[in-house]
This record gives C-alpha cells, structure tokens and sequence, in this order.
C-alpha cells in the first residue's frame, strides 16, 4: 500500500466531513468550508472520528491517486481547523507594499505601481518595520489557492542571484552568484 495513503486523517473538534454518493467530499470547520471531488475508484470513509481512503486494487494509476487524495484531504482538515500561512519579503531599495481590502498594491522598482486583486477567500497583511524590509502576510483555508497565490506574487519580481532582490519566502535561501573579479 502506499505509505502515505493508508495512513488515517484524525479530524479535530470542530471538523465535519461528508462524502456524497458522487464522491465528492465537504469538508466544515471554524476556518470555512472546502470541496474537493475525489476520482470514482477511491473510496473515502469516516470510521471512529478517523478519515480512512482506499483503492480497489494495486494498478499503478490507482497507487498514485491513493497518496493523492489522502494528502489533499489531509491538508483541507487542517486547513479549515488551523489554516495555512505564507510569509514574502520584499528585497530592495524603495520596495514597499500595502493592502487595502482585498487589493495588495506594491512597489517594485518598476516605472508603475503593481495592485493585484486578491481572492476573497485570502486575508492578507503587510507590515513595514524600519529598517527591515516590507513582510507580506497571506493566510488561507486553501492550501492549493494560497500556493498559487504566494507563487504569482513571486513572479512579479523574482529574486535575482547577484544581489538577492526581488520578492523572496521568508527563511528561503537565494543561492548568491559571484561578481565580476577586477581587472588583470
């Protein structure tokens, strides 16, 4: 079996799961409400407060959408009882960022200012501290939204390997080129 998918999901207080008979699973908690609809062949049970996902046979196809479904389920139980979080920090001379609602307006060095509309879903914050470069804060229910979120913003202005700016994920590591050497 697959180490990741016969493993049970313990569901926190305060989590409901339900499966339809079309296979779709909801997933409710204090966070929100998430839907994802699990392929025919997987079978998604609640036993004993402990979510159980199984296939029918070893098929390599089956395998691997086995480990899938039970990771996705895993993370929509601890997205609507924790919530995920996603930390970005602006590097470089006159970078600054600012939310106004669900508008995230930034300046990037660029001749314009760039304002991205957020999903609703998102609740996002910026904080600017002095002499500390500009934190953009995103936290969702939604780990796959939040990904993909977080990953637009990056590539507005990725992190350059000379001199490290651009909009990296806090605690990540930019692997840093050397400059030109001086002359003969």
């Amino acid at each position: 079996m697959s180490r990741i998918g016969k493993l049970p999901i313990n569901l926190p207080k305060g989590v409901a799961i339900n499966v339809s008979p079309s296979n779709e699973v909801t997933v409710k908690g204090p966070l929100g409400e998430l839907k994802q609809q699990v392929d025919a062949d997987i079978k998604v049970e609640v036993v004993e407060n402990q979510v159980v996902v199984t296939r029918p046979t070893d098929q390599k196809r089956h395998k691997a959408m086995h480990g899938l479904y039970r990771a996705l389920l895993a993370n929509m139980i601890k997205g609507v009882s924790e919530g995920f979080k996603v930390e970005q920090e602006l590097v470089g001379v006159g970078y600054r960022a600012e939310v106004k609602g669900q508008h995230l307006e930034m300046s990037l060095g660029y001749s314009h200012e760039i304002l991205m509309v957020l999903p609703k879903e998102i609740k996002a914050e910026a904080r600017t501290e002095k002499r500390a470069n500009p934190i953009i804060t995103l936290q969702c229910a939604d780990k796959q939204l939040l990904g993909v979120v977080a990953a637009k913003i990056r590539s507005l202005r990725k992190p350059e390997p000379y001199k490290g700016k651009g909009i990296k994920f806090v605690n990540e590591n930019i692997r840093r080129k050397a400059g030109k050497t001086a002359g003969k």
